[in-house]
C-alpha cells in the first residue's frame, strides 16, 4: 500500500500526505535525488513531468513541466532547494511568486517538506505541503490535488521495484 494518510489541517494550512513503502529509505530518496526517477511518478498518470534542470542542494533549483499525454497544456514550475539532509530530508519552495508571497503559476503550494523515516521493515515518506492562505489550500483541494498526488504516489510501488532489482 503506497498512501496510507492524507491529512488536512485548516489551522496550519496544510496537508500531510504519508506514504509507505517496502523497501530502503535509500531507495526512497532516490524517487526525488534522480530526475529521471522523479519524471516517472511526479505527474499523475496522462499527465506526464519532465525535469530539464536538478540542482539538489541548498541554494539549487528544480525546474521541470508537465504536460498531457496527448501533447496540449504545458504547465511550467520551478522550486527553490531550501534544505537537504540525504537521504531522510528535502525542503523545497516554489520559485516564482507575486509580490505578496502568492506563487505566480496560480498554485497555491509555497512549500513542501519531504521526510522518509524507516519504520520497522518499511520506509515512511511524509509530504507536507505548506500553503499561502486557507483560500488557496481549499481551491486547490477543491482542484483535486490530493488526489492528484494520491494518483502521482500510486505510480512509485512499481518504481521501487525496478529500483531495488
Amino acid at each position: 500500500m503506497t498512501v496510507w494518510n492524507v491529512d488536512k489541517n485548516a489551522e496550519a494550512k496544510t496537508m500531510v500526505i504519508t506514504a509507505k513503502f517496502k523497501t530502503s529509505i535509500a531507495n526512497v530518496w532516490q524517487l526525488w535525488a534522480d530526475p529521471r526517477l522523479l519524471e516517472r511518478w511526479w505527474g499523475p498518470p496522462g499527465f506526464p513531468a519532465t525535469f530539464e534542470h536538478h540542482d539538489l542542494t541548498p541554494g539549487g533549483t528544480i525546474t521541470y513541466f508537465m504536460s498531457g499525454s496527448d501533447g496540449g497544456d504545458r504547465f511550467d514550475s520551478a522550486w527553490n532547494v531550501i534544505e537537504v539532509d540525504a537521504p531522510t530530508r528535502l525542503v523545497v519552495e516554489d520559485a516564482i511568486v507575486e509580490d505578496d508571497g502568492t506563487p505566480s503559476d496560480g498554485n497555491s503550494m509555497t512549500r513542501m517538506e519531504i521526510d522518509i523515516e524507516a519504520v520497522g521493515d518499511t520506509t515512511r515518506m511524509i509530504l507536507t505541503t505548506h500553503f499561502h492562505s486557507l483560500e488557496g489550500m481549499e481551491q486547490a483541494i477543491a482542484m483535486g490535488v490530493a488526489d492528484g498526488m494520491k494518483a502521482c504516489m500510486s505510480q512509485i510501488d512499481a518504481l521501487l521495484a525496478e529500483v531495488a532489482a
